[in-house]
Parts: structure tokens; sequence; C-alpha cells
């Protein structure tokens, strides 16, 4: 496959001639996606960036080379695919030979597509990849978009940094004549001149050489990039080794703290980490033991890694147990479905630290040397043992790499810190989504049959409870599960808070509290419970009396989010005003709280800032789907529906909450809001967002669509019955194209008829066209009750349909979204049978609605109802 992508690039080159390889060589595959930036000196300076992917690298010409600053707009054009060695190619090229010049490796590192583009190849046949590089010059999130194609064939697309942590608005932090290489340190003239040590090999074995660690710190004029471990420095000089008399059986591990956000400044590796159990290897006379950070003998259980480790010298080596997913990503339930079928063969022990080298004690050395001097024992491995390197770079940007791979997380330790067991300032860990170990205390069920888990933690040596986890359990999860439940069962409960009452639960069964399970969870509920906790697995590493909260909390609550986004982790607490007017909804105090938004709502009652926080937080669970991953404005009354401020907001602002997303829109230089998790509507409700209304795209991918709304707008002199009739209509018409409709009500006169869309090969100007072409075909048939015109003046006794809401930048409000009108009403999804005479959109309001979503019927299918337009464009055209 890979040589059928090569033939032209091997046919523009003698390779009698140049020194460029020729994609003969059989490159290892990686732990991750690679990707290189070559600095070009041929007829004309540019920069080549190459992206790994399918066997063979995607490359773009970037003239003037990528910049950090989401403001440039950095050209690339599109070149022929080159094979994976030609990422270890820095020299020069002949001159009279294709691209003669010479060639530097300014940037190398790993990269990854962000959610929404896993499909590489579709993504680029699109046009548009948002992805994320992490280097020694590149870091965090990006996007390539196409922009035409030349009469060739040739496509021009243009590189742009997303607006993240490692932007750097207004300094561009490109390439300059002092440039050195990234592998060998070489400028340009030396390269030139064949001066200088060869570059550091980087494609031929698995990932970055072995013991290469990541520096940005050099102090010695070198720029940021692979360096050889013996390079390796840290302050205040090295500590003497010790030698031991006998090897150690054990040694307690050293532990990380917690942390709302990476440490900055330099002097911090970060690392990524891993789903796993933590395990420490013991290696003597060729016999390997693996112990769990309580110094349980678990050899057994690993029988493949402990057979590696008896082949690497007598020694202690700190790492952790994982199982990969088909993405190479951390998989703890695939981790504990090993161990229980007793299938571990494909487990992977990722080690990081190196305790002892012989009799050699290497505690108190710093750590960058405990690596380096790791990295070269477990250099050649099996794949079994694989060393974990680490960035020394920006913590933040690396953090949010990880989050985008979907990882857990990232652990930062000091480079000159020594190993010291416990729990230290040394370590910390900065988690992407919330997670936690949780003591099961009981579990519930229904008619007999499992309905979920009582969970709770350990706060001031009492146990609390924290809520129940009813997700996540499979049929082969359940039948190990369940006969250790039952073994456990007791009549008294385990807990010293009040936990959940035997009415309204199922049937309940306490459990003396012995068994830790790990989970993951999307927040807290108004009176601090678990929000959408689901199962990962059972941690057979850590004691029940171990478990914690690892944030403060109050005994009430006990368990605080470690990092639910960025900003500081919070105690959640039943919303209630102060005295000082504020209240805490969802972990977030809210301002102003009493502050009138609606002093007319229907029920005759005031609708207050604190009301519509926790409207947001009722709904959140089924409003968020339709919300997250495309851009979305808000209408903005900060003094509520009757004050003079009202405001159209749709990009991102200072003082803004960390909770609402950022993402780059093509053709703006300002990034855009977006709202991807419940806890940003309780953000958007503390500045007064009273309506949200989202690009009607495919989530995350905002030039595709992935609805079409059709808004059914009436004259004030219409009365709602012919809406009604009208949004059947349009219902009847869409169907008669094969296509699937949902209708909403619009929290005023009008009605929305939605349809969804399978969006693969289409582009707004189609859509758009489709939508205005049944609009017209039915004001053409029906000219007394509609049409597509705006003016007012035409208007009178008809129903404007709306076509328009259908343009790539076009916005329509949010299903379930509150509208800045008297009486609060929102936009109430409907089933088409509630679509009849005597349906009175006054009636969903932000006080009745969150009762009714509780049992919400409609749009249930909608993400089924999917469509292809292509099909329905021709048959439309056969109308």
């Amino acid at each position: 496959m890979a040589d059928n992508k090569l033939k032209q690039y091997r046919a523009m080159r003698d390779f009698s001639k140049t020194a460029e390889p020729s994609g003969r060589a059989r490159i290892a595959p990686s732990q991750a996606l690679r990707f290189v930036i070559q600095k070009h000196a041929a007829s004309h300076l540019h920069f080549d960036l190459r992206l790994e992917y399918d066997g063979t690298f995607r490359s773009w010409a970037v003239p003037k080379g990528p910049s950090l600053d989401p403001a440039d707009r950095r050209l690339a054009m599109e070149v022929e695919d080159h094979p994976l060695d030609y990422g270890d190619f820095e020299g020069s090229i002949p001159k009279g030979q294709y691209g003669g010049g010479t060639v530097m490796l300014w940037d190398r590192g790993y990269w990854a597509p962000e959610k929404g583009f896993e499909k590489i190849g579709a993504a680029l046949a699109k046009g548009e990849l948002k992805f994320v590089m992490e280097g020694g010059r590149m870091h965090g999130s990006w996007v390539i978009v196409r922009t035409k194609r030349d009469a060739r064939g040739r496509a021009s697309w243009m590189l742009i940094k997303h607006r993240d942590e490692a932007a750097q608005p207004g300094n561009p932090s490109g390439p300059t004549d002092a440039d050195r290489s990234i592998a060998s340190r070489r400028t340009m003239a030396e390269i030139a001149s064949g001066k200088g040590k060869a570059a550091t090999p980087f494609m031929t074995g698995e990932g970055a050489p072995a013991g290469a660690i990541w520096q940005s710190d050099r102090d010695d004029g070198a720029p940021p990039g692979l360096i050889a471990p013996d390079e390796s420095r840290t302050r205040g000089g090295q500590a003497k080794v010790k030698r031991a008399k006998v090897l150690p059986v054990f040694i307690e591990p050293q532990l990380t703290k917690p942390a709302d956000k990476p440490p900055s400044g330099p002097g911090w590796a970060h690392e990524i980490k891993f789903d796993g159990y933590r395990m420490q290897l013991r290696t003597e006379r060729g016999k390997a033991a693996l112990r769990t950070r309580k110094g349980l003998d678990w050899s057994t259980k690993f029988p493949e890694i402990t057979q590696a480790g008896a082949g690497l010298g007598d020694g202690i080596i700190d790492g952790e147990v994982v199982a990969l997913d088909h993405t190479g990503a951390p998989d703890f339930a695939a981790l504990q479905a090993a161990i229980s079928q007793k299938n571990t063969v494909n487990l992977v022990f990722f080690v990081f630290d190196l305790l002892f080298d012989g009799l050699e004690d290497l505690r108190d050395l710093p750590l960058s040397a405990r690596k380096a001097r790791l990295a070269r024992r477990v250099a050649g491995g099996d794949g079994v043992l694989r060393f974990v390197d680490h960035f020394i770079t920006a913590g933040d940007a690396v953090l949010l790499s990880a989050c985008r791979m979907d990882l857990e997380g990232i652990v930062s330790k000091r480079l000159d810190a020594p190993y010291r067991s416990g729990r230290g300032e040394a370590w910390t860990k900065s988690k992407c989504r919330a997670g936690h170990e949780v003591v099961i205390g009981g579990y519930t069920t229904t008619a007999g049959a499992f309905r979920s888990l009582i969970a709770g933690v350990h706060r001031d040596g009492q146990l609390v409870h924290v809520g129940r986890i009813g997700a996540g359990f499979g049929r082969d999860k359940l039948s190990i599960l369940l006969p250790r439940l039952k073994a456990l069962e007791t009549a008294k409960s385990p807990f010293a808070s009040k936990g959940p009452s035997r009415g309204g639960v199922g049937e309940v069964h306490w459990l003396r509290p012995d068994l830790v399970a790990e989970i993951e969870y999307e927040g807290f509920t108004a009176d601090g419970l678990l929000r959408q906790a689901a199962f990962k697995g059972m941690r057979e590493d850590k004691p029940a009396a171990e478990v914690e909260a690892e944030a403060p909390a109050s005994p009430a609550t006990a368990l605080a989010e470690p990092r639910a986004q960025k900003g500081a982790s919070v105690t959640v607490k039943a919303a209630s005003v102060s005295s000082r007017g504020s209240a805490v909804v969802m972990g977030q105090t809210l301002s102003n709280a009493g502050k009138a938004l609606w002093p007319d709502a229907a029920d005759g009652r005031l609708v207050t800032k604190l009301d519509l926080a926790q409207y947001y937080e009722a709904v959140g669970d089924w409003m968020i789907e339709h919300l997250r991953g495309r851009p979305c404005s808000m209408i903005r009354m900060p003094d509520g529906v009757q004050g003079e401020q009202k405001f159209f907001q749709r990009h991102a602002g200072q003082g803004q909450s960390a909770l609402i997303s950022e993402v780059s829109v093509w053709g703006d230089r300002k990034p855009y809001l977006q709202f991807d998790k419940i806890e940003a509507l309780v953000a958007a409700a503390q500045v007064g967002a009273l309506e949200l209304h989202p690009w009607n795209c495919e989530p995350f991918l905002p030039e595709q669509p992935g609805r079409l709304v059709f808004d059914l707008d009436p004259a004030p002199d219409v009365p709602f019955e012919r809406v009604i009739e009208g949004a059947r209509e349009v219902r009847d018409r869409l169907a008669d194209l094969g296509l699937v409709s949902f209708c909403k009500t619009t929290g005023g006169k009008g009605l929305h008829v939605v349809t969804p869309l399978s969006a693969e090969g289409l582009d707004w100007d189609i859509a758009k066209a489709f939508a205005r072409d049944v609009c017209k075909a039915m004001a053409h048939d029906d000219p007394e009750n509609y049409l597509i015109v705006m003016a007012k003046a035409k208007r009178g006794g008809k129903i404007f349909l709306d076509y328009l809401r259908n343009d790539r930048m076009a916005t329509a409000v949010a299903p379930l979204s509150p509208r800045g009108r008297p009486g609060a009403p929102v936009s109430m999804p409907l089933t088409w049978s509630q679509v009849k005479k005597g349906l009175d959109p006054a009636r969903y309001t932000v006080r009745t609605t969150p009762g009714l979503v509780r049992r919400l019927a409609a749009w249930e299918d909608y993400c089924e109802g999917e469509r292809p337009l292509e099909a329905a464009i021709r048959r439309l055209g056969k109308v």
C-alpha cells in the first residue's frame, strides 16, 4: 500500500545521486503517530510539515513555517507523500536534483487527531483536519484546512494554531536564522558543510530513541528537543550513589499529589498518566517479582511481564501495568477483563523510575539521572516492557494534548528531586476528567435484577455516602462482581452519613465496606452526590480504608471533583442564596443569585439567576447532547428581560469561565464559544445568558452540516393552528424525500422542524440550497399561506418559511434553551403526536419543563433519524 503511495516520490528522485531515503526500509510501528517539520533551503526557503498516516508521511510545504500565533494563517501547499524513513533525513540534496538544497530536522514529535477527526483519511478528503502536535517546538491544537485546488489538482491549505494554553498571540515563535536542528543541534551552515554529528534517529525504533528526553530549558543555546540521556543535567550537581549489601524486597512507592493544573516553569518532567495498576518490579539473579503498591506479590497474575523482567538484570523498577485499546490508549476495563480471564499476554508494563541498579541505591539521585539509567536498561525490549518518555515544556500544553487524545491526564515530576516514599510535593497529578476510587457500601436491585452500586469515601475516619453508580456494567462484569457483592452482604448500613433510603431506589443491600471500585463521573448534583457515575473496574491493589477524598470537602459531601475542567477543585453544596446574595450550583458560585431575570413568569412568580442555573442543571443531561461540539452564541440579558442590556455574544471574551470551551472557526480570527459539558451551562447562567443558539453542524465538525432547521415564523395575525398544519406539511414533504424530522417549539409563536443528516460528503451550500428548494416548493404550491421572502409588507396572514437557518454560520435556538421573552418560555422538543390542535407553547417554561424532561419521550431516536441528503436531493429534483 505504501509503495503505491510513494510512486510519485520515487519518480521525482534519482537515488544514485541523492542521499534521500527511497522508502524501501521497514520502519517499526510507533506507540503514537509521528510528525516531523524540516527546514528546507531549496530554490526558496520553506518548511515541510509531515504527518505520519497509513504507512507514509502526508506532506505540505509551508513557505513561512508554522506559527504559534493563532492570528497567523500559514499557507501550506500539498506535496507528494514521503516515506517514513524521511523523518530521519537531515543533510544536503545535490544541486540539479529535485529539491536541491540543505534540509534540517527543525522539529519532531507525536501527533493525534482531535475528537471528531479520528477518521483521518475522511477528514483529509473533506479538507479539514484538527489535530494535536507535541514536539520540541510545536505544541497543542492545530487545524489544517483546504482552500482550493489548482488546474492540476494540487491543493492549497491553511495551517492555523488554535487558541489554547500553548498558543502565543503576537509571538509567532517561528523559524529564525539562528535555528538549530532538533536532532543534531547543528545550524543550516553546519549541515551544509557536513560538520558536527549526525542527527539522532527517531523513526527507526519504537517511538523516540531509548532514553531520549524532551528538554526546553537548555542553557547552551541549543533549541528544545530530544537530547541523549547522558547530557541531561540537574541543578546543584549530582548526589553520590550509595551501595546496599542486599537488594530490598520491597520499597514503599512515591505517590502523587492531586493538583488543579500542572506546575509551570522549568525543572519539571511531564509524563502521561496511565490508567492501570501501579507495580514494582524486582529482579535478582534472573528471577523477577511484581508487587503492588502495598507490597502484595502479583507475579503470577502477570507471567509475561514477570518473565520479561527476569532478563533485565538485578534492580528495582517502578511502573504501571496497562492494557491498551485498539488506538493504543490505556483501557482499565480491558485490564480488569485480562486479569479475570487470565489472558494477560497483551498487557504492557510501562516503566518510569529506577530505584536500584544492581545493589546501587539510586533513590538519592535526581529523577533525570534515574530515568537516564532506566532508559538504557530497557532499550531493545520486546514490547512487554516500555520506557515512559517525558516532556519538558509547558505543563498546561502537555495536559491539553493528553486530554484531546482522551487520556486520563499527566503526572508532573521535579527533575532534580530524589525518590521519596509516600506523598510529597515533588510528584503531582492533573486529570483530564473526573475520576476517583470509591468504597462500595451497598448495591440496589429491582425485582431481583442489579441496578446500581452505592458509593462512599472516608472522611475523618468515617465512611460518607457520595451517591450511586448506575452505568458501566456489562454482563461479563456483573458475572464477576455479583458473587463478591453477595458474599459481603450485611444488615446494617456502613455509612456514617445519611445514605439512600429504601424507598425510590429499588431494594437496598448493605455490604461490609471492603471492596474498592474505580469510577468516572461528570460532576455533582446540587446536593453533592455523584452525577452520571460509571463503573470502570475493581481496585484489588488498594485497601478500602485508604480511599479518601482527594480534595478538601465538607463532611456532608466528602468528594470534590479532582479536575472537571481548568480551575480549582470545588466543594459541592446544596444551592441556596447566601446573605451576600451568592449561591453555589454544581460547584460554581453565582453572584447576585437572587436577581430577577423574568419578573413575569407564567406562574406569576419571578425567575431569578439561581432559578436559571438550576434549570440548566436539571435539563443539562438532555440539552448538552444538542450543544456539545458545536459553536454556540449566547444572548445575554444580565439585567433580565426588562433590562436595557441585551447583547449577542459568539466569541470568547475576557474573564470568561474556563468551563466554556473555545473553538477556532475558519474565516474568523476570534475563537467561538462552545458548550461541551453541563457545568458550562451554569457558567452561562452566571453571565445572564438567557438563550443559547448553536450552529447546525456535525459535533466537532463545523464545516459539515449536521441537521436542517425549517423555521415556521407566522405573521401576528396567523392562528397557531395553521403553524401546526404547516409543520406537519414540512414533515410529510421531508418524509416523501426519505428524511426523518422532529419538531420543537421556538419559545414564541412559531415551530421548528429539524431533520438530522448524515454529513458524509455534504457542504453548507448544498444543504442550504436543498432547504430553500423544499420551502420554495411549499410556497409555490400554497402561496396564500406560505412565503420565503422576509419582507414584512408581504407577510400579512402568511407563514414565513425561513430556510436561512441552514447557512454555515447561522444558528437556531437550542432544544430546551430558555428564551428572553415574557413568561420565561423554552424551546420544547415535541413528539409528532403532540403537534396537533390544542398545543400551547406557553405551557413550556423554565419552571414547568424540568419536571417534564424526566419523562420526555420526544426525540429519543434523534440519532437514528440521520439520513444522507444525496438521495433526497435526487428525489426533490424529480418532483
